[in-house]
C-alpha cells in the first residue's frame, strides 16, 4: 500500500512539473489547410487552467491570430489564438456558403483544444471565446449554436463539445439577415461575401433563396435559454435603433438588438457602449478574467 501511495505521489508531482513547464506552441495544425493552425500560450499552474479562445477579426477575409496573452497568463488563464480559412479560401475549395469555412474551422479548433486538455493542462469546461468584428460574430455563433459534437464519430476530436463557458466580444455583428439589419440601420451594407454574393443589394435581392443559410449562420437565430453568459463591447457613437451610424458594421445598435433577444431568453448579458458603462467591466479582458476565474 505504501509503495502504491508513493508511486501515485510521484505521478502527481510529475504532472504538476509538466504543467509548470509547458511552453508556448505556435502554428499547431488542427486541420490540413495552411490556415488551420493555432497558437497555444499556457499559464503556469499546478491545476488545469481556464482558457481564452481568441478568434481574430478581418471580415473573414483577412487578419491573423497574433495577440498579446499577458493579461490572461498573469491571472493563470491560458490562451489559444486561431487562424481559419478565409471566405476566399472557401470559394476556391467550393465550400458553400463561404462563411461555413471560418465558422466550422472555429468549431473544429475548439474541439481540438478540448482534445488536448490533458496534455496541455486545461479545464475543458471553462473556455471563453473572444474576438473583434468577424471574430466576435464567430464567437457568438459558437456561443449560441447547438453543440456540434458527434458522439458516434470515429474521430475523437469530433466527439468533443463546441459549447462555451462564456464569451466577451468587441464590435460584433450579430446577424447576417439584410432585412432586419436594414430595419435596425438603413445604411447597413456588410455581409454579402459570407454567401458568395458581390454586394449587399444582391443579398437583399436573393434573401429568400439564401434564407436557410442566413438562419444557420446568424448568431442571433440560435439564441436559447441554455446559452452561456455573454458580454458585448462597442465603441463609436451611442446606439439609436433606426439611425444611420457612421460605422454600421460595428455599431452598438446590433448589441442592443441582441441584448433584447438574450434577455427575453433569460441569458445573462452585459452590454457596454458609448452612453452605457459598467461598474465592473471596462472591456472584454476584465469580463473574461472575472468569469473564467469564478
Amino acid at each position: 500500500m505504501q509503495r502504491r501511495i508513493f508511486v501515485l505521489a510521484l505521478i502527481l508531482v510529475s504532472q504538476q512539473c509538466r504543467a509548470n513547464e509547458l511552453k508556448q506552441l505556435l502554428n499547431v495544425p488542427y486541420g490540413s489547410h495552411e490556415r488551420q493552425v493555432l497558437d497555444f500560450y499556457p499559464a503556469k499552474s499546478d491545476t488545469p487552467t481556464p482558457v481564452v479562445f481568441y478568434i481574430h477579426g478581418g471580415g473573414w477575409r483577412g487578419g491573423d491570430k497574433r495577440t498579446n496573452p499577458k493579461a490572461f497568463l498573469d491571472k493563470g488563464i491560458s490562451v489559444v489564438a486561431v487562424n481559419y480559412r478565409y471566405v476566399q479560401n472557401a470559394a476556391a475549395d467550393k465550400v458553400e456558403p463561404p462563411v461555413k469555412a471560418p465558422l466550422s474551422d472555429a468549431a473544429r479548433a475548439l474541439q481540438f483544444v478540448r482534445s488536448k486538455a490533458g496534455e496541455w493542462n486545461l479545464d475543458k469546461k471553462r473556455i471563453g471565446a473572444t474576438g473583434g468584428s468577424a471574430g466576435a460574430c464567430s464567437s457568438l455563433w459558437l456561443s449560441f449554436h447547438d453543440d456540434l459534437a458527434d458522439p458516434t464519430s470515429d474521430d475523437p476530436i469530433a466527439r468533443e463539445s463546441t459549447r462555451l463557458y462564456c464569451a466577451a466580444v468587441n464590435g460584433a455583428q450579430v446577424s447576417l439577415d439584410p432585412k432586419e439589419l436594414r430595419e435596425w440601420m438603413p445604411n447597413y451594407g456588410y455581409g454579402a461575401h459570407a454567401f458568395g454574393l458581390p454586394n449587399f443589394q444582391s443579398l437583399i435581392d436573393n434573401r429568400e433563396k439564401v434564407l436557410p443559410l442566413i438562419h444557420e449562420y446568424s448568431p442571433i437565430e440560435h439564441v436559447s435559454k441554455d446559452d452561456p453568459p455573454i458580454a458585448m463591447f462597442y465603441g463609436g457613437e451611442e446606439p439609436v435603433v433606426g439611425a444611420s451610424p457612421k460605422d454600421p458594421t460595428h455599431s452598438g445598435i446590433m448589441g442592443v438588438k441582441l441584448e433584447e433577444r438574450l434577455k427575453a431568453s433569460e441569458v445573462d448579458v452585459v452590454l457596454v457602449h458609448p452612453g452605457r458603462t459598467h461598474a465592473k467591466y471596462r472591456n472584454s479582458t476584465d469580463y473574461l478574467i472575472d468569469r473564467l476565474l469564478k
